[in-house]
């Protein structure tokens, strides 16, 4: 759908599936290579998702404007769940945005029906 332009994301597998103003999703089918030792998903992996998802929402711009960028200030990870499945989806939201931060709120969901992590972050927009 849309170019996620960020190569450790695209290593991963991670795609953009949704993106407009003040909100990102992104989506990654799981294989061996995301579980931990006892063959659930890494915890790392969501943190990576909740950071980049979190980190998207705020970057919308319509087509053929400059793109936007941004560096993580902080970023709060909770995880609610762990459970074996095939497909993450990570859907990010903006809060509040200022000239030069703005905060954000993320969810990873396993397979649509199970919250697996949540998380809350701070942008700053980078020029």
């Amino acid at each position: 759908m849309n170019s996620i332009d960020n190569r450790f994301l695209e290593w991963l597998g991670v795609t953009l599936t949704d993106f407009r103003p003040d909100y990102a999703e992104m989506k990654l089918e799981i294989s061996e290579n995301h579980q931990n030792r006892i063959g659930r998903i890494q915890g790392g992996l969501m943190c990576t998702l909740l950071d980049a998802v979190c980190g998207y929402a705020g970057l919308y711009v319509p087509p053929g404007h400059a793109p936007l960028r941004n560096v993580t200030l902080s970023l709060t990870t909770n995880f609610i769940s762990s459970a074996e499945g095939s497909v993450l989806v990570a859907k990010g939201f903006v809060e509040r945005k200022g000239r030069s931060i703005f905060f954000s709120r993320g969810e990873v969901w396993l397979d649509s029906s199970l919250l697996l992590a949540t998380g809350v972050g701070t942008f700053k927009y980078i020029h």
